[in-house]
């Protein structure tokens, strides 16, 4: 590893381990911003370009160093800014952090593994060169899968970087609805467990699931059209 990317993982690594030594963690939960909530609406409504530039601000670096919060900073937007506004800066947000966590790993580890791996990823490379966005689209679409780890498995893969940011803003975007909508009913919510019910995830992957056999049945259907097409007299 080059003295860059060892500078870069120990800063992340310095950030984070800060975070967790100074108790920062208690500020991104439920339980603190209910607590402040009527605070934070108030400033809020005195100054509100400030508010959501600082929120924002905060959404993109809890996302892109990884740190666990951004069910919390989601819950928040929606009870700070509404369904409309509080969807549209946590949408960004999420999307342009895991831009970032995405770079950052890629960064760090990408070259690494493939020149340890790459025979060994090559199908895999090969899979994502192929089907990348439909991939990525699927894990976006299923909250079961972490966030931060969807962008590190993708960072060590060949997708392009703005592939990987659309496919992530559309395919995080029901999510991120499903989240900013509880928000705005905050007072009723004791947990995130609560917001998403085994039947809601179902259909999540469900849709997710959708376009790969979609695409699959499409191009069955062309290989089998390609089969039966006849030849012509030249080639007879």
């Amino acid at each position: 590893m080059t003295r860059s990317r060892w500078i870069v993982v120990l800063v992340l690594a310095a950030l984070v381990a800060a975070f967790f030594a100074l108790g920062l963690q208690r500020y991104l939960s439920l339980e603190f911003f209910k607590s402040q909530q009527a605070a934070i609406e108030a400033y809020r409504e005195a100054h509100p370009i400030r508010a959501a530039a600082i929120f924002f601000c905060i959404y993109v670096a809890v996302t892109s160093v990884s740190l666990p919060g951004a069910g919390i900073m989601t819950l928040a937007g929606g009870a700070i800014f509404g369904l409309l506004w509080g969807t549209v800066l946590c949408s960004f947000a999420a999307a342009i952090g895991g831009t970032l966590a995405f770079l950052i790993a890629r960064f760090v580890l990408r070259d690494a593994i493939q020149h340890r791996y790459g025979d060994k990823l090559k199908v895999i490379n090969d899979g994502v060169a192929r089907d990348g966005a439909f991939y990525l689209f699927t894990l976006r679409l299923i909250p079961a899968f972490p966030f931060f780890i969807i962008n590190l498995v993708m960072a060590l893969t060949p997708i392009p970087v703005r592939t990987f940011y659309w496919v992530s803003q559309l395919g995080m975007l029901a999510g991120t609805m499903v989240f900013v909508n509880a928000g705005t009913q905050l007072a009723r919510i004791t947990s995130l467990r609560g917001i998403l019910s085994p039947g809601l995830i179902g259909a999540f992957v469900l849709l997710g699931v959708f376009p790969l056999i979609a695409r699959k049945i499409i191009e069955a259907v062309k290989r089998r059209r390609g089969d039966h097409e006849p030849r012509s007299t030249e080639e007879v």
